[in-house]
This record gives C-alpha cells, sequence and structure tokens, in this order.
C-alpha cells in the first residue's frame, strides 16, 4: 500500500510526474534513505530550515551529502547573517519532525524556498514527502515551480 499524505494529494491535483518511495519510518540521513533506495547520496536532497533577522525562516534544500553554506545562502538572500536552529526549534517552527520537513509540505506557510543548484544537474531528485518514511521523486523545476523556489549556489560538500 502506497502512502498518501497532503504532499501526495497535492501532486496528484497538480497533475505532476512524482514516485513515491517509503522507507523505515525513524529517522534516517540522506546518505542512509539514498542506500536504501538505491541512487547516489547527491541526488536526494534534504530541507534546512534557516534563521534570519526579522523575517520568516528559509528552507534550504541541499544535496545530502552537503551542508548549507551560511554566507553564501545570507549573500543570495541579501542577508548580513543567517543561522542555523537547533532541531526542536527547527520542528517547532514547521509543525513537521526532522527528517520529515519538506518544502512540499510547507506550500503557502511564507516559507521562501531556495534550492541547491546542482538539483539542476539531475532529471529526477528525491526530497522528504512531509514525513518520516516518505520520500518524493519529481523533477526539480517542478519542484521549484511548486514552491516558488529559486535556485543557488548555497551548499557545499562537509
Amino acid at each position: 500500500m502506497t502512502i498518501t499524505n497532503n504532499v501526495t494529494r497535492f501532486l496528484d491535483a497538480r497533475k505532476v510526474a512524482y514516485a513515491t518511495h517509503e522507507l523505515p519510518a525513524e529517522k534516517l540521513g540522506a546518505a542512509e534513505a539514498a542506500r536504501q533506495m538505491g541512487v547516489p547520496p547527491e541526488q536526494v536532497f534534504k530541507t534546512i530550515v534557516i534563521l534570519r533577522e526579522k523575517k520568516k525562516p528559509v528552507l534550504a534544500v541541499v544535496p545530502g551529502p552537503h551542508i548549507v553554506d551560511l554566507k553564501l545562502l545570507a549573500a543570495f538572500l541579501g542577508e548580513k547573517k543567517v543561522n542555523l536552529p537547533t532541531e526542536r526549534e527547527a520542528e517547532q517552527l514547521t509543525g513537521l519532525q526532522a527528517g520529515g520537513i519538506s518544502p512540499l509540505a510547507l506550500i503557502n506557510k511564507g516559507f521562501q524556498v531556495v534550492i541547491d543548484s546542482a538539483a539542476q544537474g539531475f532529471d529526477q531528485i528525491y526530497v522528504s514527502g512531509g514525513q518520516r518514511g516518505l520520500d518524493i521523486q519529481l523533477r526539480a523545476d517542478d519542484l521549484a515551480r511548486l514552491v516558488n523556489a529559486r535556485f543557488g549556489n548555497i551548499s557545499r560538500g562537509e
């Protein structure tokens, strides 16, 4: 039985081509999720909540093996400085569990989304489906269009 949630219903309503991938419901890192799905870790993108001064947080969508480069992201956003919240703060800000934070689950919640430009190098990318244990495979351009995101060079290898 395939998992159905608000994200999959939203994608169906918008007639977006996607595939779901069910994983164990515990918090997996992007590398482990990639291993279980049999895809390169660079193709599995994680969503990182980023705090900025006096504005709604940003969702940075970056390749699994990478980290958000806070200086690059701040420059991209035209901010002096951005910060990482704690995992607990990220969960409180989004209402989602870490490991299940997804820009697709936060549409119309006022979050600005920036997708690392590395996503444009893949025909399909994998992102969280809004809950632990569900990844969504779709075109990066479809993701960007749906969440009104911009692409930018915002990460670096760990």
